[in-house]
């Protein structure tokens, strides 16, 4: 049995990613009620608030979810740890931080811990402290990134050869081809974000999923750089004000307020995109459909399971050839 769906308990090797403040109990049921495992993200959301979405996610399934805590994001960590174990959550994802010093704690309380990394160090880091998952994030992801920018491509192979936990890959991952080539690589299973947004079940406002329908190979861009505040957003015309500013040479202070979790929910909920950002991964130039979570997970299994049968008969003609 593949191993996440097995220590996740689940039918489908498909995590969704956490989304902060725009998290939403609809969208994450979808997964988890597909075979998936569905998310909240805390972001920088008030314990009453994501309790409010926990509680909402045990009346829409009975199936696992995950809390997903970004350290050094939430001015609440303690509480949503406590939160966690409170609501007898089966999956914490640990992200934005040093997972080490928290890892036991969850492991107490009988919680599967998924650590989201951006490199081989921190992945073996959290494996020591007793990880169950690493979710190797590329650079092609959404929203908050790593300033290393490794890609996916890269990546999770020496992720695969330096961890023996299973290993997620994140990352410019939105079809079955997507997670046929993950698998190749040596993934375990996939996270997604961008590609659960433009589905059906999502509650985001309609100018959010259009702007991903709409996209293209270079329908993205990444901003902060200039004041290690690095993010991938959709290109929009609050996008380029952001460029703007770095280029007059923002102040981080400045920068950090203009992409707060207020201006994501002004974009992606209230689809005021002059006034807010929108995050997306560079997937997005493939996504070109709305279908629900279900139908996504039913054909991205189908499409994976005809790209392989392909490969291995690529493959096959170029061995008799070469005999």
């Amino acid at each position: 049995m593949n191993r996440i769906c097995e220590l996740l308990s689940v039918s489908y090797p498909i995590l969704q990613g956490g989304m902060g403040n725009i998290s939403s109990s609809e969208l994450a049921s979808a997964v988890s009620n597909a075979g998936g495992l569905g998310t909240i993200g805390a972001g920088t959301m008030s314990p009453d608030e994501v309790e409010k979405l926990m509680v909402e996610m045990k009346a829409r399934t009975s199936l696992p979810f995950a809390l997903n805590i970004p350290i050094n994001v939430t001015p609440h960590f303690k509480e949503m740890c406590e939160l966690a174990v409170k609501h007898n959550v089966k999956v914490v994802s640990l992200s934005a931080g040093n997972p080490s010093p928290y890892i036991p704690y969850f492991k107490e309380h009988g919680i599967k811990v998924i650590c989201v990394t951006a490199s081989v160090k921190h992945a073996k880091k959290a494996e020591s402290a007793g990880a169950d998952i690493i979710v190797g994030e590329g650079f092609e992801a959404a929203g908050i990134n790593s300033t290393l920018e490794l890609t996916t491509l890269t990546l999770i192979p020496q992720l695969k050869s330096s961890v023996s936990i299973p290993v997620v890959a994140a990352g410019g991952v939105g079809d079955g081809k997507g997670l046929a080539a993950a698998f190749v690589l040596g993934a375990d299973g996939v996270q997604m974000g961008t590609r659960l947004v433009a589905t059906k079940d999502s509650p985001y406002h309609a100018q959010y999923l259009e702007q991903i329908l709409q996209s293209n190979d270079t329908g993205t861009v990444v901003v902060g750089r200039s004041v290690g505040q690095v993010r991938r957003l959709l290109k929009t015309k609050y996008s380029t004000m952001l460029e703007e500013a770095e280029k007059n040479g923002v102040h981080p202070i400045d920068f950090a307020k203009m992409t707060g979790e207020d201006k994501h929910i002004i974009g992606a909920i209230e689809g005021r995109l002059e006034e807010g950002f929108i995050n997306g991964g560079q997937v997005s130039g493939l996504i070109d459909s709305l279908p629900t979570v279900e139908e996504l997970f039913l054909n991205m299994m189908q499409e994976a399971t005809e790209a392989v049968e392909h490969q291995i008969a690529q493959l096959n003609m170029f061995k008799q050839a070469n005999h």
